[in-house]
């Protein structure tokens, strides 16, 4: 058993010294006005040693500045004076009188300083929780100050009001209302500090009950929200099936029927052209597979990029090879010196051919699309030009969301996939895409790809 006595602490040592102080200066201020006013009613004076002691340090020392206070005011200035026997037995009243008075002021003094204490604690507990938004992060620093306000060793905050019990704690549940939100767990609870306890423990639950309440909530609006875009893409994705994928179905159905039935006598030309038909809406339904499916490896980030270093000029070039319809109506514009990248080739040509032809979507017949290539600091630029009828104002960024469109796209058809897939293409290789429109002149898509460095030719 350890037996050594325990050293006063450094807030002790400062409280008797400031209750041996204002003992000693309302001593000394009653000495200078006793010539003027009567020693019985200077004696009140000593309630201003006693307040901010029992304010700033507690009651124990209130009460002992009280009792210090009557014992001077006796000693010094009621004869027989330097004694503490009374000349006079009625001034034993007047003294009584007077300790009681200091008692009491010191309680409210002190339980106004815990009030205060309290109140401050929970404001923070409340301020940190709602600047936090995380209850499980906070709960070791709420526990430290819950300890220091009720004046335990050490506290410990479960949210689960099933959690194992430490060895040496005492728990108390922590209940905001009929619901119990979790428990406390304290070290070197006693019963001097029980009415904290029933003060601040029930306010503390109903903080963390609201702040629970909160978290559940924001958890379940984003559960929500993500089942409310799955449901918008679920829906989006069986629009663009039903629509995109049954009208080439239906082509190709009506023309190989025609191929096939018996009864009809058709002429080498026609029968050319419904095999052409067959051919083009089979492309058209490999097209939108293709997409479809590259679409599910960037969402579910499958979409890793192999990369390789090229010349901007090339991957252009290639990427403008495998545009169908591009004819005479691009209008390419090079550097001299072609920049180099280093990016999946496939990847990044998918990119530039899905800009490409979303620009001759959009585009007049009679109109060129330009495509311009220059390079800015660390990144090299490409700008696919059009003629169409731009971006309608706020649709920047939408259009480049799965399945979505710009209100101006006319009988233009389309899954709304190919800008999603190019900004996806284009981010998974370390570059950006963003469009660019103004009202009259049209639209333009920018892809902006990071350069290789060029190493500088040493000299033999």
């Amino acid at each position: 058993m350890n037996l050594r006595p325990r050293l006063p602490s450094r807030e002790e040592v400062f409280g008797a010294l400031a209750s041996v102080a204002a003992v000693a200066v309302v001593t000394g201020a009653i000495e200078l006005l006793k010539p003027h006013v009567p020693v019985l009613s200077l004696g009140v004076l000593y309630i201003f040693a006693v307040l901010p002691i029992a304010i700033v340090w507690g009651l124990a020392f209130g009460i002992v500045v009280a009792v210090a206070s009557m014992l001077a005011l006796n000693f010094f200035f009621l004869p027989p004076l330097y004694t503490f026997t009374l000349a006079d037995s009625r001034n034993w009243f007047a003294l009584a009188v007077f300790l009681v008075t200091a008692v009491v002021v010191s309680e409210l003094a002190a339980r106004s300083r815990r009030q205060a204490r309290e109140s401050a604690l929970l404001a923070r507990i409340a301020t940190s929780l709602l600047a936090q938004g995380s209850v499980s992060t906070e709960l070791e620093r709420i526990a430290a100050e819950a300890a220091q306000a009720l004046q335990v060793e050490r506290a410990r905050i479960q949210v689960e009001a099933d959690g194992p019990l430490e060895r040496g704690s005492e728990s108390y549940p922590l209940a905001a209302g009929d619901r119990e939100v979790g428990t406390i767990y304290l070290d070197g609870a006693s019963e001097r500090n029980a009415r904290a306890r029933r003060r601040l423990l029930p306010a503390l639950a109903s903080l963390l009950g609201v702040a629970i309440d909160r978290e559940r909530l924001a958890r379940e609006a984003y559960e929500a929200e993500a089942l409310r875009r799955s449901d918008a893409m679920k829906t989006a994705l069986l629009r663009a099936v039903s629509h995109d994928l049954r009208s080439p179905l239906m082509a190709i159905l009506t023309s190989a029927g025609a191929l096939v039935h018996g009864d009809l006598s058709l002429e080498p030309a026609d029968r050319r052209e419904l095999g052409e038909t067959i051919l083009g809406e089979a492309e058209r339904l490999d097209r939108l597979v293709s997409n479809l499916l590259d679409l599910s490896r960037l969402q579910a980030g499958a979409a890793n990029p192999e990369p390789e270093t090229s010349t901007i000029e090339d991957l252009v070039l290639q990427a403008l090879d495998g545009v169908e319809a591009a004819g005479d109506r691009i209008e390419v514009s090079l550097p001299d010196d072609s920049a180099s990248v280093r990016v999946d080739a496939h990847q990044v040509e998918r990119v530039l051919a899905n800009l490409v032809e979303n620009a001759l979507h959009y585009s007049p017949p009679s109109e060129p699309v330009r495509v311009q290539v220059s390079e800015s600091g660390s990144e090299v630029t490409v700008r696919v030009i059009d003629r169409g009828p731009g971006i309608a104002p706020g649709e920047g960024e939408r259009i480049f969301e799965p399945f979505q469109r710009g209100s101006r796209t006319g009988d233009v058809r389309g899954a709304g996939l190919g800008l999603a897939i190019a900004r996806g293409f284009a981010e998974a290789n370390g570059g950006r895409v963003w469009a660019e429109s103004r009202e009259g002149q049209g639209a333009t898509f920018v892809l902006a790809l990071p350069v290789v460095p060029t190493v500088a030719e040493v000299p033999a």
